[in-house]
Order: structure tokens, then C-alpha cells, then sequence
């Protein structure tokens, strides 16, 4: 008999952003809270916590009598997304240049060291949360409680649709499925010199460029077998998330 040690709730969340954003599980994928309970080893109340948590940063849809399924954002949605990202991301820039410390500039510059190793070494969803982390930090540092809420969720929505409408990133690493270093670098030099407003215009900009990146006709993904995708510790078929 196989042994497995139990995963927590945070562990399960976080395997399964890693295959969701990874675009391991593709969009509109079932994901049925027995069988997931079956694949994890653990019960289905261990599981809908899980769920629930990813639903509200929307990598998830929970529907009413049809359950669980991978968010998938459609081409409107996706321009909303970068619309409203453009309406309030150059207030919050400007907002965090008035009140950025030294300290604030050090960790722009590390999210966009750790993004560029990333990048190089192909790990895209760990490059992309960090471009997620240097857009959230300027928010949370803006003082703008308001809009730095509205962006949090909007960064969780902008890192499902990269990985569901970007170029192929095994195939096109440097090019952009995450914000662009040398663009956040552009930014950066903006925010040491104080300045609003090459600030704002540099962040529009960039999210234009981001948006324009997207391609909207992706081929069908065949969903892969569960034990592939989260270990081989529980004896499962392989159908266990069927589309």
C-alpha cells in the first residue's frame, strides 16, 4: 500500500495555482471535489476551502449545481482587465513616487532581479508572480487603499490570462508572458528620478504593450493525467478531471 504524508490546505492551493497558472490544467477543466479529495488524500472538507480561495482571486469559477471549473476568461474580459489597469495604475505610480523610501526602490529592485533569474532559467509562473509582486508593491505603498484593493485582484485575473493567451513560453522566453524587466526597469528609473509623470505615461504604456502580446486563437489542451500533475501517491485513473 502507498504512503503519503497529508498536505495542508496551503499546500493543495498552492499546487494547484502552479498547474492552473503553468496552464497545466487549461481553462474550462472540471475540477470535481471527490476526485480531487482522492488525488490530494484528503477529505472533500479539506478541499472547498481551497476552492472557495481560488474563486475569489477568480483562477477558479464556482457555479451553482455545476461546481468547480478553471476560470476562463474570455478576449472582452481580458481587455477590461488591462483597461481598468490602465485607468488606475498611473494614479497609483504617481501616489508611490510622493511617498516611496529607499527601502520601497530596494524591493522594486529585487522583484525585478528575481523576475529577470526567473525568466532565465524558464520559470515563468514564478517570473510572472514576481512582475505580479512589482505592480503590487507600488500599490500597497501608494497610501491609495481604494484602487490598491481593486488592483490586487485585478493582478491575480492579469496572471490567469497571461498564461491562457500568451505565446507558448517554453518556446518564447524572451518575450513577454510576464511584465517585461526592461520596461519595469524603464519604470523604476522614473520613480529614483520623481517624476509623476514620465512615471504614469511609462505605465500605461507598458500594460498597452502587455495587452498587445495576448493572442486569442490558442490551440485546444488536452487535460493530462492527475498523478503526472499532483504525484502518484493515491492509486487514481486517470480521468479524474474530465473537461
Amino acid at each position: 500500500m502507498s504512503e503519503f504524508v497529508a498536505l495542508t490546505e496551503n499546500e493543495i492551493y498552492e499546487r494547484m495555482v502552479a498547474t492552473i497558472l503553468d496552464h497545466r490544467l487549461p481553462p474550462g477543466t472540471k475540477l470535481i471535489e471527490d476526485r480531487l479529495a482522492t488525488a490530494f488524500g484528503v477529505s472533500r472538507t479539506r478541499i472547498r476551502p481551497v476552492l472557495v480561495r481560488l474563486a475569489n482571486e477568480q483562477i477558479v469559477a464556482l457555479t451553482p449545481n455545476r461546481g468547480a471549473t478553471v476560470a476562463q476568461p474570455t478576449e472582452e474580459e481580458a481587455r477590461e482587465v488591462f483597461q481598468v489597469r490602465r485607468m488606475i495604475e498611473p494614479t497609483l505610480i504617481e501616489c508611490f513616487i510622493f511617498r516611496a523610501t529607499a527601502e520601497d526602490v530596494a524591493v522594486l529592485t529585487g522583484c525585478i532581479d528575481e523576475e529577470e533569474a526567473a525568466r532565465a532559467s524558464g520559470d515563468m509562473r514564478r517570473a510572472i508572480r514576481l512582475s505580479g509582486d512589482f505592480h503590487l508593491h507600488i500599490a500597497n505603498a501608494s497610501g491609495h487603499q481604494t484602487l490598491g484593493r481593486i488592483l490586487r485582484e485585478l493582478v491575480s485575473r492579469t496572471s490567469l490570462i497571461l498564461m491562457t493567451y500568451s505565446v507558448n513560453h517554453l518556446q518564447a522566453r524572451a518575450e513577454a508572458t510576464s511584465c517585461g524587466c526592461q520596461e519595469h526597469r524603464a519604470l523604476l528609473d522614473a520613480i529614483r528620478l520623481r517624476d509623476p509623470r514620465e512615471a504614469a505615461r511609462l505605465m500605461r504604456d507598458h500594460l498597452e504593450q502587455l495587452e498587445s502580446q495576448l493572442h486569442f486563437n490558442q490551440p485546444t489542451t488536452d487535460v493530462p493525467d492527475l498523478i503526472s500533475l499532483f504525484g502518484s501517491g493515491n492509486q487514481l485513473a486517470g480521468d479524474l478531471l474530465v473537461k
